[in-house]
């Protein structure tokens, strides 16, 4: 089915491009999202592929390799985070009026280590973890549409899960010391 919309597209036909969006957008937003951890930028970032890939789209020389060349997003997504500084993070704090069980509270606190951390990340480094951690493509998969070799994406890999976990490290034993949790007991 997708090979028939891509040679519809191809030739021009912008209802079926609306089709082929409408079919891989959804998982496209949360790649860019993912990685720029941002939702106006994410957007931003999707549009511009879309319309890079609308543009060329009639030079694409096998239909079937459609999905892997629409990944041009994560390229858009990274020249994006390259342009803007890093900003701090938007939270909003939320109202709790009573307080739920504490397996929950630490899920949420584990949550928000990890977010920390990826955030962290040089968006390089975030865009391939997204792609093969979150996303569950292949290395081989994932370093071909970052435009990477394997071994490249193998050492960016293996740095990124090394600055994760210094980061989770670090910002762990931060949070168990502000909400007095010293792992052996009470506070």
């Amino acid at each position: 089915m997708d090979r028939d919309l891509v040679e519809a597209a191809q030739r021009g036909d912008q209802e079926a491009f609306v089709d082929l969006v409408q079919l891989h957008g959804d998982r496209l937003y949360a790649i860019a999202h993912r990685i720029l951890r941002d939702v106006d930028r994410a957007e931003d970032a999707l549009q511009d592929a879309l319309v890079i890939a609308w543009r060329d789209l009639p030079s694409l020389r096998d239909p079937d390799r459609f999905d892997a060349w629409l990944h041009r997003l994560v390229h858009a997504s990274l020249d994006e985070a390259r342009r803007r500084k890093r900003r701090p993070a938007e939270v909003e704090i939320l109202q709790i009026d009573e307080p739920t069980i504490r397996d929950d509270t630490r899920l949420l606190v584990d949550r928000d280590l990890v977010e920390r951390a990826l955030a962290r990340l040089e968006p390089e480094q975030r865009a391939l973890v997204v792609m093969h951690y979150y996303l569950g493509y292949p290395l081989p998969e994932a370093a071909s549409s970052l435009g990477i070799s394997l071994p490249a994406a193998k050492s960016r890999l293996h740095r990124a899960m090394l600055a994760l976990r210094r980061g989770l490290t670090a910002d762990g034993a931060d949070a168990n010391y502000a909400h007095g949790v010293d792992g052996g007991g009470s506070a």
